[in-house]
């Protein structure tokens, strides 16, 4: 099945007919397989009677709210990718195949009304609040979207697989979208012209809308704002804490200079850092599929590995790039054997971790956890001082040549095979 389209309902009789009737004038021309589900909340109308009669399955609601009828219709869509839009003809389907025509760039895709040439007609007050609310959410959240509150979307089925949905009201539009690009998931945003609904009445509650809205801006604040983010490296780049800034553009400089005019770079456990982005002829490890998802756009050849297995061949690279990784794994020598054996004799090896023989660390660790809960310092499980990592990667069949220090205290060392 190539697409399934998911259409919550509530005592929707009077537009339901045009809408699926609608649906399929357009959607066979760019998907010839497909499904219709409606999930209905408890109408006492003939809603499921109406959908029924014109080719849909109908899915009886047993979660509450407009969450629970999204969750449901995820369940029982069996196509690659998911379609949802509201019942009340807002969402027009003549727009389904620009969305689909947008799928190729991205995993999820939002008819959004507030990028530059989308527009909305509703009650002022209603739009009103939607603005501000999206603009303190995108912005809170430091998010690249306009419109996060749109219910009119096209997701590939594997970017919805693996979220944990607990939201059970509208703000489930929040959480999902928030999820999926914390998860590394292309979303686009496409501008459309949403249209009053043509019959009834609205089913949002304005003051439990923004209530709830408020709610799901504070757990994803912590989401945001912690290393399950798939882009908490990149973002680093451009905090707003300036020590935190300062920490990783000093980084990227140091080890950047270090690299330099190598012919060919292996970046281990590169994560989302910009580092990658910046190294010549660099091919990037991660064990974290959502990190490398998300750099997708720097172009660079990406691997999901582990430290403890690289999948190339001996000798492979002249240089080894591996920041910030050690401290978060048990000590032992396998991986510095593994970054020995794909590493060219006379290569360079090029090494980043605190440097816990300082007291400097300690005190900088102390205010990391402090102004960035959640982060990288909470993951440290080993740790090194200069003395001790020097002789430990010397035994490997290295020689020491130089260190540089991040505030004094994150040390980056540069060996040489020998």
């Amino acid at each position: 099945m190539q697409l399934s389209i998911v259409i919550p309902a509530l005592n929707e009789e009077a537009n339901i007919g045009e809408l699926i009737t609608a649906i399929h004038e357009v959607v066979p021309s760019i998907s010839p397989e497909y499904e219709v589900i409606l999930v209905d909340g408890g109408s006492v109308d003939k809603t499921r009677e109406m959908a029924k009669m014109l080719n849909t399955k109908v899915v009886v609601q047993t979660e509450k709210g407009y969450g629970g009828a999204l969750k449901e219709g995820f369940d029982s869509a069996n196509g690659d990718y998911i379609l949802t839009l509201d019942a009340d003809l807002s969402h027009s389907p003549t727009f389904i195949p620009r969305m689909w025509e947008a799928s190729r760039g991205a995993e999820v895709i939002v008819a959004s009304r507030y990028v530059s040439g989308g527009s909305a007609e509703m009650p002022l007050v209603r739009k009103l609040l939607s603005k501000i609310l999206n603009k303190f959410f995108t912005a809170g959240l430091s998010l690249p979207l306009k419109d996060i509150s749109s219910g009119f979307r096209l997701y590939r089925s594997s970017a919805l697989k693996n979220l944990e949905l607990t939201s059970s009201d509208f703000n489930i539009l929040e959480e999902i979208l928030i999820k999926c690009y914390a998860q590394g998931w292309r979303i686009e945003e496409v501008p459309f012209q949403y249209l009053p609904r043509k019959s009834g009445d609205s089913h949002v509650k304005l003051l439990k809308f923004g209530v709830s809205y408020l709610r799901t801006f504070r757990r994803m604040w912590s989401l945001r704002n912690s290393i399950l983010s798939a882009d908490y490296d990149y973002r680093a780049f451009d905090s707003r804490i300036p020590l935190q800034r300062y920490w990783q553009r000093r980084r990227f400089k140091i080890i950047n200079e270090l690299a330099r005019e190598s012919k060919s770079t292996l970046d281990i456990g590169c994560g989302s850092s910009r580092i990658l982005a910046a190294l010549e002829n660099g091919i990037g490890v991660d064990v974290q599929m959502t990190k490398l998802r998300y750099i997708r756009g720097y172009g660079k050849p990406l691997v999901n590995a582990s430290i403890h297995a690289l999948p190339f061949r001996d000798n492979a690279f002249d240089c080894v790039v591996c920041s910030e990784v050690i401290e978060h794994i048990p000590s032992g020598e396998q991986p510095f054997l593994e970054m020995s054996r794909v590493l060219q004799k006379g290569g360079r090896l090029i090494l980043g971790t605190p440097d816990y023989g300082t007291m400097w660390w300690r005190i900088i660790e102390r205010l990391y956890h402090f102004l960035a809960p959640g982060g990288y310092a909470e993951e440290h499980v080993t740790h090194y001082s200069k003395s001790s990592l020097i002789e430990l990667i010397e035994g490997q069949g290295f020689a020491f040549q130089t260190i540089q220090y991040v505030g004094r205290s994150e040390m980056i060392l540069k060996f040489e095979k020998i």
